[in-house]
């Protein structure tokens, strides 16, 4: 299952979050990436006039934002073919939220091999603050950084002065709307994601009194509700079932057309717990992937107009919404983890192109978010 191309973080790396909360950390670049790729492509056609240009995800379909292990790959952020693939390029996208930037760092091993600035590749640098961006190459960073230690990385890079970035980059209009798309999409991530912490909160006493740390791993609950409680305390204890696989087939069972959005979420966060958490057989394959999109499916009937999602009226549309926001993450993790470590079972997935790309419309649900919050989290 382990590339061997990937170099995976330290365990402790992980040791302090679950798996799901390192994956919506991974998350916040790639939603940078997805975004801004079809705009990288017509940046690149400009600079190769009369050449067929095409850019991708390095991985291309089976581009994945999150490792098993934790970590991540060797490879570039994005990959370029011109003219029909007689050139190749990387791209390594570098992105700023920061106005006060004093320096852009390049890690050293993207940018010089044997002592020489790395040749077929290529830094996209985009600054948010002030919708500007520019494109170079590994000489151009060598030209005008210097090799020193980065506190943060613990490693050497390439330290660029901001005054040189800014005497190259330059502004791009189309970058607004790319932004301001990137910005609804984080916030939604943190939004939907505090549903994490509202289950730690009102299950704490149970999490606190767990003795029995061998005990629950054997017996599969026999409801919805127990079965998502002791996954959720198995998830935050770094325990998993005897017999995860069972427990996987099992949560299948539970799925209908009769479900409600709260439901949904507590059957999606168990199947992604207990899913990774194994290794994926055929037989299981042939009956998680129908449920998948039969989940996606349900979870898309009930969305609104005005962005919202509803299932029952008994429950607030704020919450049903986070409910299916948190549901259409896991769904989308699931997928492409399963396009990546299994190829053969998923060729009737649709890859995930971009983040939130099963959210209906999400400058709408972004903007009902913010009503019903009573603020505007776009600055």
């Amino acid at each position: 299952m382990r590339d061997p191309k990937t170099t995976y973080a330290q365990s402790s790396d992980i040791r302090s979050r679950t798996y799901l909360e390192y994956r919506k950390d991974m998350k916040r670049k790639a939603i940078v990436e997805l975004e801004v790729l079809e705009w990288l492509e017509n940046k690149l056609k400009e600079l190769y006039p009369r050449k067929e240009v095409k850019v991708y995800k390095s991985g291309g379909d089976k581009f994945l934002w999150f490792l098993r292990k934790g970590g991540v790959t060797g490879d570039a952020d994005f990959t370029a073919e011109i003219d029909g693939g007689k050139e190749k390029l990387e791209i390594e996208l570098q992105y700023t939220e920061r106005e006060d930037l004093k320096f852009c760092d390049f890690k050293k091993s993207k940018v010089i091999k044997n002592g020489l600035p790395i040749k077929n590749k290529l830094f996209l640098f985009v600054h948010k603050p002030k919708l500007m961006y520019a494109i170079f190459d590994p000489e151009w960073v060598v030209n005008n950084g210097k090799l020193d230690m980065v506190p943060a990385w613990r490693s050497m890079a390439y330290r660029v002065p901001k005054e040189h970035i800014e005497n190259i980059i330059k502004p791009d209009d189309r970058l607004k709307d790319i932004l301001a798309k990137v910005d609804m999409k984080k916030y939604i991530l943190d939004f939907q994601h505090q549903l994490i912490e509202i289950n730690k909160e009102s299950l704490s006493k149970l999490l606190q009194s767990v003795i029995d740390k061998e005990e629950i791993v054997k017996i599969i609950p026999k409801d919805l509700d127990s079965f998502f409680k002791v996954c959720f305390i198995l998830d935050n204890i770094n325990k998993v079932p005897e017999n995860a696989n069972l427990w996987l087939i099992y949560i299948l069972t539970y799925i209908n057309n009769e479900l409600s959005l709260e439901k949904i979420y507590k059957i999606l966060y168990c199947i992604d717990f207990l899913y990774s958490k194994i290794e994926l057989q055929k037989n299981e394959a042939k009956q998680l992937i129908p449920k998948i999109e039969e989940l996606t499916k349900l979870i898309k009937s009930f969305y609104k107009n005005d962005g919202s999602y509803t299932s029952e009226y008994t429950v607030s549309p704020l919450e049903e919404t986070r409910y299916a926001l948190f549901s259409i993450n896991l769904l989308e993790d699931i997928i492409q983890d399963i396009i990546y470590y299994y190829p053969q079972w998923s060729k009737n997935l649709k890859p995930i192109n971009k983040i939130y790309q099963n959210v209906e419309d999400i400058e709408k649900t972004y903007n009902m978010l913010k009503t019903a919050l009573g603020k505007n989290y776009l600055s």
